[in-house]
């Protein structure tokens, strides 16, 4: 299996800077989020910890279920081969803010096959330092998994509120999201915490830097040598 080199990685990360980033891995405490309880989509609970206790695991948090640009990115992430997960040891898990009962509804809505869970009190949300509220940069850039624009996205998310059995936000729509690569055990290899709806890392620059290979995400995904 080919895999990428520590510079090509360290290329690709300029938005916000490797910099930051390794700042970030080194001042993220997991001691306090462990113990946090999520809940998978039959409403079973665990601990936070036990995704990456055992082996690594590249961790995504969405915003709410029914922003345009969760759905979407999570859209992106469905299209990662299981095999490829498995042959590398790696997890791949999303975490919600939502109930749990609003999680076979996101996967259905998504196609996405893999771990998810909700953190319905955002216990594990504020402890790590999400932000609320949304910051933009000059350079900041649009995901590249998103391709709705802001209002064609924020009318199609206000139609799937209206016509859900109950009319929520299935989170709070004000909390950002992020994405970490912990494990195994309490060792922290990256940390990226959204500023906005469209800071998500992309999908391959998190691959690469869990030490997998990146994905062609067009409708007959492949995955790329590199």
């Amino acid at each position: 299996m080919a895999t990428s080199s520590p510079a090509t990685v360290t290329q690709q990360i300029v938005r916000s800077g490797l910099q930051e980033h390794r700042q970030a891995s080194r001042d993220l405490c997991l001691s306090d989020v462990n113990d946090c309880l999520i809940y998978d989509r039959r409403g079973v609970k665990t601990t936070f910890q036990s995704l990456f206790q055992h082996r690594k695991a590249i961790i995504v948090f969405v915003r709410n279920f029914l922003c345009f640009t969760c759905k979407e990115y999570v859209e992106d992430l469905g299209k990662i081969p299981e095999d490829m997960l498995q042959e590398s040891n790696v997890r791949l898990v999303v975490i919600g803010q939502s109930l749990y009962t609003h999680i076979k509804g996101f996967c259905s809505l998504t196609g996405y096959p893999h771990e998810i869970y909700v953190d319905p009190e955002r216990h594990i949300y504020k402890k790590l330092g999400m932000r609320r509220g949304e910051t933009y940069m000059e350079n900041s850039s649009k995901s590249p998994h998103v391709k709705s624009s802001l209002l064609v996205g924020n009318l199609k998310s206000m139609w799937r509120a209206m016509t859900s059995p109950l009319f929520d936000f299935q989170g709070d729509p004000q909390q950002q999201g992020g994405a970490i690569i912990v494990g195994p055990g309490q060792k922290v290899h990256f940390v990226h915490f959204d500023m906005n709806r469209f800071d998500h890392m992309p999908i391959n620059w998190l691959l690469q830097l869990a030490g997998l290979q990146t994905v062609d995400f067009s409708d007959s995904p492949q995955i790329i040598d590199i």
